[in-house]
């Protein structure tokens, strides 16, 4: 049984209800409706009591994290609480395959043919499938992992041959700037792809999930077509 502190409880649902504020003004403003904008909370690095506390004071019942091992080592200590899976949104070594489809009900970084076959294999073991976006390098840093958007209409007719990934769109995270129209340009050419592969009706899918915006961003990434903004400074605070 995780405990959790009354106080912290109420303070991170204080903090949800704002981003959950914010999401609805911005989406407002683009002419959309503010449900089909998921909040994803982004747990890395901080402690299960804190999960537990967002999902009590607010219903939130998926979590983003970027390591398997962390991923495990929460999952672990909420064996008992059916009602909180993850996304693992950071980058995947092709050797934790088998954690991470254990462990995990989203995956929102797959960038490479070698990585869906050991995913594909995996899950085919476990007879389970798995949702999963494409990760796309919008801002064109070379330190950042994700294709580059000319790359993805061909990688994403390659997973065809893959049964147990379920792609649901498309994943980015944009340049970190404080130029907002530097950032602009980053959600700019997500929706442009999305556009692109909607039109050419890629995988006979309608690629309707655009997971990107970040604390300091999800505003403006919901402006451009954000349907899961993954939000964590501004819930649980700096790591």
């Amino acid at each position: 049984m995780i405990h959790t502190d009354p106080a912290a409880v109420s303070e991170i649902g204080v903090r949800i209800g704002e981003i959950r504020r914010q999401i609805a003004v911005a989406a407002t403003a683009a002419g959309r409706d503010p449900s089909d904008v998921r909040l994803l909370p982004v747990s890395k690095n901080h402690p299960v009591a804190a999960i537990v506390a967002a999902y009590e004071s607010s219903g939130i019942q998926v979590f983003g994290e970027n390591r398997v091992q962390e991923l495990d080592a929460k999952a672990s200590e909420l064996h008992g609480m059916s009602a909180i899976s993850f996304a693992l949104i950071g980058h995947l070594q092709t050797n934790k395959a088998v954690d991470a489809t254990r462990l995990a009900s989203e995956f929102h970084a797959l960038d490479s043919v070698r990585l869906a076959s050991v995913l594909d294999r995996r899950l085919t073991e476990q007879d389970r499938t798995l949702d999963v976006f494409i990760e796309v390098n919008s801002s064109g840093e070379p330190s950042k992992f994700g294709l580059e958007p000319a790359e993805v209409r061909e990688f994403a007719e390659r997973l065809a041959v893959y049964p147990h990934l379920l792609v649901r769109g498309l994943m980015t995270l944009a340049v970190p700037s404080e130029d907002e129209t530097e950032v602009r340009v980053c959600f700019e050419r997500m929706r442009d792809l999305q556009a692109d592969l909607r039109e050419r009706e890629t995988l006979g899918l309608t690629w309707d999930e655009l997971s990107m915006g970040m604390s300091s961003d999800f505003p403006l990434a919901i402006e451009y077509g954000a349907t899961t903004v993954r939000v964590g400074t501004a819930i649980f605070g700096a790591r």
